[in-house]
């Protein structure tokens, strides 16, 4: 079973396993870096918890995510065009003021994380801010019929290195807010200089 086709057959369970987590407490140091009117971006909106979240808050959204299942969910509940596309497919007709990428590119091939990485970087405005979340560790591997890409803090600093007027400005890791989990994950906030 390929990573997608597991969102397309389980898009129920995991919507209700992720819908009503809280989520604002890594939402403030993303939004916190945002002017007031920002357009974001959603990479891997799933069924479109944070982009709802967001558009609550008053901001401008764009999401995507590549199953199909979930991108039906993610529209239903936020009433914004959820666009069908993959983060390898990001083209830079837009520019965000923030991108979020919560708990997508966990899903990327570790050897073509610095091109989606850079696609995002070149979307994003100046001054503009990416948020990552990846499960710490620093193996590739699958489980449940997904493939995941760990990172640590060393393989997120080379990734870092690889970009010019990249700075980062929080690195800082969490435990899993479903209940009964205990993952850690490594979050990363990512400015781009002017």
């Amino acid at each position: 079973m390929k990573t997608i086709d597991y969102y397309n057959q389980y898009a129920d369970e995991f919507a209700q396993a992720t819908l009503h987590v809280d989520m604002e407490s890594l939402y403030q140091p993303f939004l916190a870096e945002l002017p007031d009117s920002a357009r974001i971006l959603d990479v891997g909106c799933g069924a479109g918890r944070d982009t709802f979240a967001f558009k609550m808050k008053g901001y401008e959204v764009d999401a995507i995510d590549y199953s199909e299942e979930l991108v039906k969910k993610a529209t239903r509940l936020t009433g914004i065009p959820v666009k069908l596309q993959s983060f390898y497919e990001i083209d830079a007709d837009l520019a965000y003021d923030g991108i979020w990428a919560c708990a997508s590119l966990l899903h990327c091939e570790r050897n073509r994380l610095k091109e989606v990485i850079g696609k995002l970087l070149s979307v994003l405005k100046p001054n503009g801010v990416l948020y990552m979340s990846f499960k710490y560790g620093d193996s590739d591997r699958e489980k449940d019929g997904r493939q995941f890409t760990d990172l640590n803090e060393a393989q997120a600093e080379v990734l870092l290195e690889w970009f010019d007027h990249i700075q980062q400005i929080q690195q800082w890791i969490t435990v899993d807010k479903r209940p009964e989990r205990t993952e850690q994950w490594l979050n990363l906030l990512w400015k781009k200089h002017a």
